[in-house]
C-alpha cells in the first residue's frame, strides 16, 4: 500500500516564486501532495489559525529560506515564515529546509535588484538564518539543489512507519471483520482472566476457611519433618513436625522471613527450609521486596485463616476440657458425701386384734 505524503512548503513568497514552483513539482513528480498557503494573504490572525492546521493535518513541513525575513506578525514582532517554522519545530513535525547560499543571493541581487534583499529586519534574518541551519538544512544555489533535497528527505521521510500519509481508498483493506473477531476475542480472553482471578482468590483464602480443609491441610504438614540444627538449638540438633513449627512460630512467620545477608542463622532456617513446604500448600509466598536485592516470604491470607481456624480449635477444645473439669470436679464432691439414712415405717399393732 503506498502513501503519500503531504508537505507543507514555507517561505516568503514574492522573491521566492520559481524556487516555490520547483519544490511543488519535485514534490508532485515523487508521488507526494504539496501544501502551501500561496492563496492566503498574511497579515490576519485567523490566517495564522488555518496555517497552523493545515501544518498539523501536514505529514512533513518544508522550509524554503532565501535573502526576505518576511510580513511581521505585529504582536510578537516576528515574521509570519518564522512564526511558521517555530510551530513545526514545537509540534514535533518532520522537517527539513533549504537555505539560499550567499553566492546565489549575490547573484539574485546583481541580476533583479535588491527587492530580494532584507532592508528593514537584516538582523532578525540573520538569527532565523542561524536558527534554521542549526537543525536538518541544506544550502541551495539553484532549482536543481531544491529538486534533489526534496527527492532525498522525501525519500527517507516516506520509509517512516510513524509518518501516517495518504492513501487511496480501494487500497484500503476492510478492518471491520478483523475488529470485531479482534474484540471478541478480547472480550473473551477478559472473562477468561476474571475466572482465573476468582479461582486464585479461592486458591488462596478460600480453603482454609473449611474445616474440612484445615484438618486436611494440618494432618499432610503432621507428617513433614523438618530436621532443626544444631546451631540454632542450643547445641541440640532435633527434628519437629511442619504443623507445630508453624504454629509455635507464627510470629516469626507472620513478620516474614528474607534471604538478606544480615538475617542471620535463625531467619536462614525459615527462610530455606520451612517457608517452601509451607508455600507448597498456599499458606506463604515469595515476593520481590521494592528497592532490595533480597526476596520475603510472607504469610498469605490461606495462612492467616489456617491459624485462625487452629486458634478457634484449640479454644474450643480448652473450653470443652474446662467444662469437663469442672464437670468432673462436681461429680467428685458429690461423691465423696455420706448418704442420708432412710427412715423406716414402723407399724403399730392394731389394739382391736386378737391377741
Amino acid at each position: 500500500m503506498k502513501r503519500k505524503l503531504q508537505v507543507f512548503v514555507s517561505s516568503t513568497f514574492t522573491d521566492l516564486i520559481i524556487e516555490r514552483q520547483s519544490a511543488v513539482s519535485a514534490i508532485l513528480k515523487a508521488g507526494h501532495i504539496p501544501a502551501g498557503m500561496e492563496l492566503f494573504t498574511s497579515g490576519d490572525k485567523s490566517q495564522m489559525d488555518t496555517i497552523k492546521k493545515w501544518i498539523d493535518e501536514s505529514d512533513v513541513y518544508m522550509l524554503i529560506l532565501g535573502g526576505r525575513y518576511g510580513s511581521i506578525e505585529p504582536i510578537s514582532g516576528i515574521s509570519y515564515t518564522e512564526l511558521e517554522y517555530d510551530y513545526a519545530v514545537e509540534q514535533g513535525k518532520p522537517l527539513f529546509a533549504v537555505v539560499i547560499t550567499e553566492s546565489s543571493l549575490e547573484s539574485k541581487v546583481k541580476l533583479s535588484g535588491t527587492a530580494f534583499l532584507e532592508k528593514d529586519n537584516p538582523q532578525a534574518l540573520k538569527l532565523f538564518r542561524a536558527k534554521v541551519l542549526s537543525n536538518i538544512s541544506s544550502f541551495f544555489d539553484d532549482s536543481k539543489d531544491i529538486r534533489l533535497s526534496v527527492h532525498e528527505s522525501l525519500s527517507d521521510f516516506a520509509s517512516s512507519r510513524e509518518l501516517k500519509g495518504w492513501v487511496q481508498a480501494d487500497e484500503i483493506v476492510d478492518t471491520k471483520p478483523l475488529f470485531e473477531e479482534i474484540k471478541k476475542l478480547s472480550d473473551e480472553n477478559q472473562k477468561l482472566k476474571e475466572t482465573l482471578a476468582e479461582l486464585e482468590k479461592k486458591a488462596r483464602s478460600g480453603r482454609p476457611n473449611q474445616a474440612d480443609d484445615f484438618e486436611e491441610i494440618a494432618s499432610i504438614l503432621k507428617t513433614i519433618d523438618i530436621k532443626i540444627p544444631a546451631k540454632i538449638n542450643n547445641g541440640k540438633a532435633a527434628s519437629n513436625d511442619l504443623f507445630d513449627i508453624f504454629v509455635n512460630n507464627r510470629d516469626t512467620i507472620i513478620n516474614g522471613v528474607t534471604n538478606a545477608a544480615k538475617g542471620g542463622d535463625v531467619e536462614g532456617f525459615f527462610y530455606f527450609n520451612v517457608c517452601p513446604k509451607l508455600q507448597v500448600h498456599g499458606l506463604v509466598e515469595n515476593e520481590k521486596v521494592a528497592g532490595v536485592q533480597y526476596r520475603r516470604y510472607a504469610i498469605t491470607k490461606a495462612g492467616v485463616s489456617f491459624l485462625a481456624d487452629y486458634d478457634r480449635q484449640s479454644f474450643k477444645l480448652k473450653q470443652e476440657q474446662k467444662k469437663s473439669e469442672v464437670e468432673d470436679a462436681v461429680s467428685s464432691v458429690s461423691s465423696s458425701q455420706p448418704k442420708t439414712a432412710r427412715k423406716k415405717k414402723v407399724v403399730t399393732p392394731n389394739s382391736s386384734s386378737p391377741s
